[in-house]
């Protein structure tokens, strides 16, 4: 780098359009100035720090997303982003740990331990003050309670330990969050009294009188730090999304991922994969809805935005008035849902026009059982071909998919029928299977 100490004017000179193979800024041989060398020289050190950004990302991919993450610490949706390219490359982020983490990120081997600086409504003073408890004792935290006095609650306040305990903080003391968050009422008053004992040096009359508050040694034993009655922690959906209120995104897992094996029976595209498909194509999709903003269209009918989000990304849809009377029950924000629609480019911008929708509970399968001879036998093969068609109806409004288990036991071969032969009406479906002889039955594609 180059630091312009003074400057002045030198009035008009001639000034050539070239490109050498020499350092720039120099002058030529005739006194004239040589120009077109900053772009050369900027583009090949934009094309250097390519090279070495590549280069670490290619060898030390924990190092390089960790640091890369640091440096996006405050801004959310760049942590996300890179989060997300973590789990892409088969790299972990775990959660914040009260004992573990540090203020930036931290490469842990395969995995990546969440920087406190990334950890909504954690400031700085607050991030110094609980390294340095941490490090002045020289050892870890063992409690709530213990964290609590050792902290000073006037940095780490209220608001900044239910973030801690809603993002998993403490998960590595006790994973009962709102046992923990129900405990707070009661420790942070007896931290507070305690910090008060131990700066002023004195006891209470109890403490003088009862001899079993001194250890063998004669040091001070306070008294046991108190503790709300028992309760049962809250259920994962909802530990979710406090995680994202609280945090910005998941750190746990994503409420999708336990569907996502379930439903790629669908043939659903990731939101990652939106700008891939062409537009006016029919696609599905399995989504939550993270927000939705109702409004009247022009001719007075009911209509929607919504917000999507998968564990790959998230992206915008829009439910015209031809579509909201029939799924407007399904539009409830934190829903999970199978949608169908259509891409739409608007000046490079991406969005899904939803046709239909379906909780992703309440979709079901067309399961059929069969023998290595039936599968074989043209006749069966045929008369199964008319009952599908007959059943999937109107095009594109078929959206239950059929399967059929050829075989038994070990042997047993799965074969998902083309979505041409997907069906509307699973009780109408089975009952003509079944009266052609065929052993079928419809099945929730998500298991109670």
């Amino acid at each position: 780098m180059v630091k312009i100490l003074s400057r002045k004017s030198l009035g008009k000179q001639p000034v050539y359009d070239i490109g050498v193979v020499k350092e720039h800024n120099f002058l030529l041989a005739n006194g004239l100035v040589a120009s077109n060398c900053f772009n050369k020289s900027h583009s090949t050190a934009y094309a250097y720090v390519t090279y070495q950004t590549a280069y670490l990302k290619a060898n030390y991919p924990v190092e390089y997303m960790s640091a890369l993450l640091t440096a996006s610490s405050g801004i959310q949706d760049k942590v996300e982003k890179y989060r997300e390219n973590c789990q892409r490359m088969g790299i972990e982020v775990e959660a914040p740990d009260i004992n573990r983490s540090q203020e930036d990120f931290t490469p842990q081997k395969n995995k990546i331990l969440f920087g406190l600086s990334a950890v909504k409504n954690l400031g700085q003073g607050a991030i110094e003050n609980i390294l340095q408890a941490r490090k002045e004792a020289g050892e870890k935290f063992t409690s709530l309670a213990d964290f609590c006095e050792r902290v000073d609650l006037r940095v780490v306040n209220r608001r900044t330990l239910e973030t801690l305990i809603y993002c998993g903080a403490f998960d590595s003391l006790q994973n009962n969050r709102r046992q923990l968050l129900n405990n707070l009422d009661l420790i942070i008053p007896w931290a507070q009294n305690r910090t008060k004992e131990k700066e002023s040096g004195q006891m209470n009359l109890f403490d003088l009188i009862d001899n079993s508050n001194f250890s063998n040694d004669g040091n001070e034993v306070f008294e046991p730090a108190p503790s709300s009655p028992s309760v049962a922690d809250f259920p994962l959906q909802e530990k979710l999304k406090l995680e994202k209120e609280n945090l910005g995104f998941y750190v746990s897992e994503h409420p999708l991922k336990s569907v996502r094996q379930a439903t790629q029976i669908l043939s659903p595209i990731s939101l990652s994969q939106l700008s891939e498909q062409k537009s006016k194509k029919k696609i599905s999709a399995v989504v939550m809805l993270t927000a939705i903003k109702k409004i009247i269209d022009k001719n007075g009918k009911p209509m929607a935005f919504i917000q999507m989000e998968d564990i790959t990304g998230e992206a915008e849809g829009i439910i015209f008035a031809s579509a909201y009377d029939k799924i407007e029950k399904l539009i409830i924000e934190n829903a999970r849902l199978i949608i169908w629609g259509k891409v739409e480019r608007r000046e490079e911008q991406l969005q899904i026009i939803v046709e239909d929708a379906e909780t992703i509970e309440q979709v079901k399968m067309i399961m059929l059982e069969i023998t290595p001879e039936q599968a074989l036998d043209s006749r069966l093969q045929n008369s199964l071909k008319v009952i599908l068609q007959e059943q999937s109806g109107e095009r594109n409004k078929a959206k239950m998919p059929v399967v059929a288990a050829i075989g038994r036991g070990k042997q047993r071969q799965f074969i998902r029928f083309g979505q041409k032969f997907w069906v509307q009406d699973d009780r109408a479906t089975v009952l003509s299977l079944q009266n052609a002889g065929f052993s079928a039955y419809a099945q929730p594609l998500l298991p109670n």
